[in-house]
């Protein structure tokens, strides 16, 4: 929550300076190019250098690479994520300064304020892809969004777009409530399990956040929702909804689909609405595109046209993405960082007909993992060889005192390595020809699947 009774519209105009903590995160960055388009004067700061803060910098925007109260020099308000704490350098000293400080999701949520169809895709899972499948379909009907994605997607060559149009697409994430400070017209909820409990306390405090994120939308709006999702129809009990999924009674649901979920066709309340061939396999991925279909319906799109957008998709980065062959091993990288991702990963490309698949995977977060330790396990033995590296700390200190090797003492023939190195030092010592390499993480373990192409 805002540290200060300041309105954040006072700030984000033009010729106003504003600071940005961690600017070179997936959703700070475009934050800050969006700004710098309005006129606001922007600066900002990294723990490290990085193509996003390269990039940045090539357009005109100042990084100071570390955090130091120094940096906040002539800033009239500041801006951070969910993930810096008031002991940041920066904020403590704008705390002492009496300058304003805002949260990330509050600057996103004044920017959406402007546009009349304002669609914010929510989830535990799946959210990336279906708002690079949203905004697919609503380029392909030439509707000239404005994106705001967690991720990159080739189409706009970045993970975010300002455009000339009426509607917004916005990525919304429930971590520290940061989506309450939206104003969704069309609210899309993917699905919803127990996550972020370092924040949650359990389910069910999950569960509060996204009816409230659901109760957000207008009268005139509408609330999408997962209608095969258990822990999403219990939210949303008793909230008028459009539901989506594979069952009878949902609204827009798939039928005569294939088993790798690539093929299928829709019906909106009973009626034909079109064919659809996607190019991302699973039944993870018709969910989201059933997801992107009802956004579309519900806007008046013609499924011709979000057909063609669908079929364009090739996936997000970071979502089993294709990086290269080592050896005669197809390389693939991957996001998923809680067992229902894996889940839905490692059943895909189950169907892929590899010889044997090798999954190095990097827990995210100390409490994640401890939280759901049992889930990992269990997913982690569908895989020929478990890799574990260790675990990826993000905003946390190990005061749990737990380890990936207490992970891969639980999986038979699992590995443990203690460093990203490691890890590529025994993919490329087991490597074989026929065999999917899988690095999978929200961290940076997709390092070790780029030193061993490299290394070829």
């Amino acid at each position: 929550m805002p540290l200060n009774p300041s309105k954040i519209a006072d700030y984000l105009r033009p010729g106003r300076r504003i600071h940005l903590v961690g600017i070179g995160g997936v959703s700070m960055r475009p934050l800050g190019l969006v700004l710098h388009d309005m006129g606001v004067e922007v600066t900002g700061s990294d723990m490290s250098v990085s193509a996003a803060t390269d990039d940045l910098i090539a357009k005109g925007i100042p990084v100071s690479i570390g955090h130091r109260g120094e940096n906040i020099a002539g800033a009239e308000a500041l801006i951070r994520t969910a993930a810096v704490h008031n002991d940041n350098p920066e904020i403590a000293a704008a705390r002492a300064l009496g300058i304003p400080i805002f949260e990330r999701a509050q600057a996103w949520g004044y920017i959406m304020r402007a546009y009349r169809r304002a669609i914010c895709i929510a989830g535990t899972h799946g959210k990336t892809t279906t708002s690079s499948m949203v905004t697919h379909i609503f380029m392909e009907a030439q509707a000239d969004p404005t994106v705001m994605i967690g991720g990159y997607l080739p189409l706009l060559r970045a993970g975010h777009r300002v455009g000339g149009g009426d509607t917004i697409i916005m990525e919304s994430c429930e971590y520290c409530n940061s989506f309450l400070n939206f104003y969704p017209t069309v609210a899309v909820i993917l699905n919803i399990e127990a996550d972020h409990l370092d924040f949650f306390k359990d389910l069910a405090d999950v569960q509060r956040s996204f009816r409230t994120f659901a109760q957000l939308v207008p009268p005139e709006g509408c609330v999408i929702a997962n209608g095969d999702d258990a822990g999403t129809m219990e939210a949303l009990a008793g909230i008028e909804k459009l539901t989506f999924g594979l069952s009878e009674g949902c609204d827009v649901r798939a039928v005569h689909y294939d088993e790798s979920g690539t093929s299928f066709n829709v019906l909106c309340h009973g009626k034909p609405y079109g064919h659809f061939e996607l190019k991302v396999p699973g039944h993870h991925n018709m969910y989201n595109a059933l997801a992107a279909i009802a956004v579309a319906w519900h806007c008046g799109i013609r499924a011709e046209t979000a057909a063609r957008g669908l079929g364009a998709f090739h996936g997000a980065g970071r979502r089993l993405e294709y990086k290269g062959t080592f050896r005669g091993a197809e390389v693939y990288d991957d996001y998923a960082h809680h067992p229902g991702e894996l889940h839905a990963l490692l059943s895909a490309v189950k169907t892929l007909g590899y010889r044997r698949v090798l999954c190095a995977f990097q827990p995210h977060t100390y409490t994640r993992t401890k939280a759901l330790f049992d889930d990992f396990v269990r997913e982690l033995r569908q895989v020929d060889v478990a890799v574990l590296a260790e675990i990826y700390a993000a905003r946390e200190q190990n005061t749990i005192g737990i380890s990936s090797a207490d992970l891969a003492a639980e999986i038979p023939g699992a590995v443990f390595c203690e460093t990203l190195p490691a890890v590529t030092a025994y993919l490329r010592e087991t490597a074989q020809p026929g065999d999917l390499i899988l690095t999978v993480g929200a961290g940076d373990i997709y390092k070790a699947g780029e030193a061993l192409l490299k290394a070829k």
